[in-house]
């Protein structure tokens, strides 16, 4: 079975894909006088309580990697992020996400686990009429958090923000605080690169055919031998190290090795086209998922890597993908936004993004908006549009057909 075909009986694939995800955020905190999996929290869970979290949301896990500080697994809509005391979900398409909330609550009251902390965030997206409940706008999608219990019926009381001009893109944020600070002070942060309309060369990297070494010989037997259930386990292991080669070599040829130097990589491209990447170093998570199709073209990449500047990572991405026009979004405490320095999403950063080739020309992109706000205590969240130059004036003429879309909250 190809990474396509994991839920053909939910979506068949049509050449248009929504790309940008949704994700959800929930830390916990222990109840006092537990000591949950000897501290290994959430990551004591085992493979069927993850699986029936990503159920819920419709999707599968594909793959996965870990070292001492985390868990990370590749899903056939998206990723997965396992922390102790952190779960970060983030899925794409027509995936219903927020139905997972009431089952993470559950599987973390029974280790002795209490919420802390829940974020969801999306951009507005493409097809919103596309998509199911409790996922068919941001109004419903408040409501539904807004009505959520957790054990006890204790409600979950959370704020939305929009951030962003709701006549082009724009991002959704809800929030739900009840960290006891203390005198903890939090320096986390996560940055988005959500890019549009990516190069027609980058986009050709992502289809699969071009990696395929031929048809294999074991697929060439006889229609009775072929029913033999040994050979059809053979057949999906086969099917499995040809993925595992592809996914390698699109990772290679596409220069995304070279965006997480020193992590491991866990990459699955899937069929006919398209890309998922994982990466870990230390307690920190990388995640990058492309979809190709030139009608939607979309690339997206995120990291929760405490850096002190942005400006070579936004760059070397930038360069890698070569968008006509990207979003740039970021969430942190606020004594994390204080360590950047050189922070594009500043007022102050007036400067455009001047991204260099190897062949001498450079591809500059100008801020367009930006939009920032706390939110709670300490959570900083702050979205900035960036245009290729040349290309943002042609923007500007289809704005009243973004405007109509927008003003439906999609």
């Amino acid at each position: 079975m190809s990474a396509m075909d994991v839920y053909t009986d939910e979506r068949q694939y049509t050449g248009i894909f929504e790309g940008p995800e949704k994700t959800l955020e929930v830390c916990f905190r222990t109840v006092e006088g537990s000591n949950p999996a000897d501290n290994q929290g959430l990551r004591s869970l085992s493979r069927k309580d993850l699986d029936s979290i990503c159920k819920l949301a419709k999707c599968t896990i594909l793959s996965s990697v870990r070292n001492k500080s985390l868990d990370a697994y590749v899903l056939s809509e998206s990723s997965l992020f396992v922390y102790p005391y952190m779960l970060i979900l983030k899925t794409c398409g027509t995936t219903t996400l927020l139905l997972i909330l009431p089952r993470i609550m559950e599987l973390a009251s029974s280790i002795g686990l209490v919420m802390d902390w829940v974020g969801y965030s999306r951009k507005n997206l493409l097809m919103p009429e596309q998509q199911v409940f409790p996922q068919r706008g941001w109004g419903e999608e408040m409501e539904y958090l807004r009505r959520h219990r957790e054990s006890g019926a204790r409600e979950i009381k959370g704020n939305g923000y929009t951030l962003g001009p709701i006549t082009g893109d724009h991002w959704f944020v809800w929030v739900a605080d009840r960290t006891i600070r203390e005198d903890l002070v939090g320096t986390d942060r996560v940055i988005n690169i959500m890019m549009f309309d990516i190069d027609e060369t980058v986009r050709e990297c992502f289809y699969t055919e071009q990696y395929k070494t031929g048809k294999r010989a074991d697929e060439e037997v006889d229609d009775d031998k072929k029913e033999d259930d040994k050979k059809e386990e053979d057949d999906e292991q086969g099917e499995g190290e040809e993925i595992k080669r592809i996914s390698k070599e699109m990772t290679k040829k596409a220069g995304i090795d070279a965006l997480v130097p020193g992590a491991v990589i866990d990459s699955r491209a899937f069929e006919p086209c398209g890309y998922s990447m994982n990466a870990i170093l230390y307690n920190s998570y990388s995640t990058m998922h492309i979809t190709p199709e030139a009608s939607c073209s979309y690339a997206s990449f995120e990291t929760n890597a405490k850096l002190k500047s942005y400006h070579s990572l936004i760059n070397n991405v930038v360069r890698t993908f070569k968008p006509k026009r990207f979003v740039l979004t970021m969430m942190a405490d606020e004594a994390g936004l204080g360590q950047i320095q050189d922070n594009p999403l500043e007022s102050r950063y007036t400067k455009p993004i001047n991204v260099p080739l190897k062949e001498g020309r450079a591809l500059i992109y100008r801020r367009s908006n930006l939009a920032s706000i706390q939110v709670e205590d300490d959570t900083c969240c702050i979205m900035g549009n960036f245009e290729l130059e040349n290309h943002a004036d042609r923007r500007r003429e289809a704005n009243f057909d973004v405007a109509n879309r927008a003003l439906s909250y999609s």
